[in-house]
């Protein structure tokens, strides 16, 4: 099976990937893109550009379509692809949108963590807040236009491991 977390950043995706792969023997888990690349030698701009996140989004998409077997992914081709639209909203992303789709289909349970209301994080704890809740905002739009399972979690980290963990026994 392979699942995919998405979400904005600091709302504890990494976190609950980590979880899920302390309860789930047999899984590996991929990292998110941004770690892979920048472990790899590529250089991110202080400030995320938009070739920034093509190029991560080129990576996720490599990195589910050679997957095999039981993997949890740290982000997917999906949340990459909103934040990429909310930091140039202009840049046609008809193509990209469709890959996202193709790969998508690929993912057995796309599990969203969303930014909870109260927010878990305090707003000076995270790094752009705005652009955070305009990403997850977005994420909210397109999940309901994929034809994919998907769950949203919330609350407490054992919480939203038993939400995951009883969907996969379904």
């Amino acid at each position: 099976m392979r699942i995919a977390i998405v979400g904005a950043h600091k709302v504890g995706k990494t976190t609950l990937a980590e979880e899920l792969l302390e309860h789930l023997p047999g899984y590996t888990l991929e990292m998110e893109p941004y770690y892979q690349l920048e472990a790899s030698g590529y250089e991110f701009s202080e400030i995320p550009t938009v070739e920034d996140f093509i190029e991560q989004f080129n990576c996720s998409v490599k990195l589910v379509s050679k997957s095999e077997g039981n993997v949890i992914f740290d982000r997917c081709v999906i949340d990459i692809l909103a934040y990429l639209h909310v930091i140039d909203p202009g840049r046609n992303i008809q193509l990209l949108f469709e890959t996202a789709q193709k790969i998508i289909a690929e993912i057995d349970l796309l599990v969203f963590v969303p930014i909870e209301e109260p927010d878990l994080i305090s707003g000076h704890q995270t790094d752009q807040p705005k652009l955070r809740s305009r990403v997850n905002d977005l994420l909210y739009d397109w999940i309901g236009d994929l034809s994919i399972e998907a769950i949203e979690v919330s609350g407490t980290l054992s919480n939203r491991r038993d939400q995951v963990l009883a969907e996969i026994s379904r």
